[in-house]
């Protein structure tokens, strides 16, 4: 019985690493807080659009991507019952999108705030 102990501890230690959750949008962008504008835009490109006030400058970031959505409609025979099963030709596609808009005063990162179906 002695030997099996290790034989089950290693696997469960593993389900248990498997099992630690990512960390989400707004971990990952905490970082940033305090960086300067420059590693801000070598890291994640040119913006999509900048806007100043009051000594405050935002850079807004978008990201878009197109995902499979499920079809929601079923299958039908269009000649009957004894006809060819037929579905969608193509399945429906969505775009997700997230926009993520860092704060930023006297070069520096202050702040960051985003929205969007696409964000996590």
């Amino acid at each position: 019985m002695r030997w099996r102990l290790p034989g089950l501890v290693l696997p469960a230690l593993l389900l248990l690493g498997a099992c630690t959750p990512l960390p989400t949008l707004g971990e990952r962008l905490q970082p940033w807080i305090g960086r300067s504008e420059l590693d801000l835009v070598s890291a994640f490109g040119v913006p999509s659009g900048t806007y100043e006030v009051e000594g405050t400058k935002f850079l807004q970031f978008v990201q878009q991507r197109t995902i499979f959505a499920p079809a929601d409609y079923p299958y039908y025979r269009p000649y009957g019952r004894f006809g060819p099963l037929m579905g969608p030709a193509f399945p429906p596609t969505v775009v997700v999108g997230c926009e993520v808009t860092f704060a930023l005063r006297r070069g520096v990162v202050e702040s960051f705030s985003f929205r969007g179906e696409g964000c996590r």
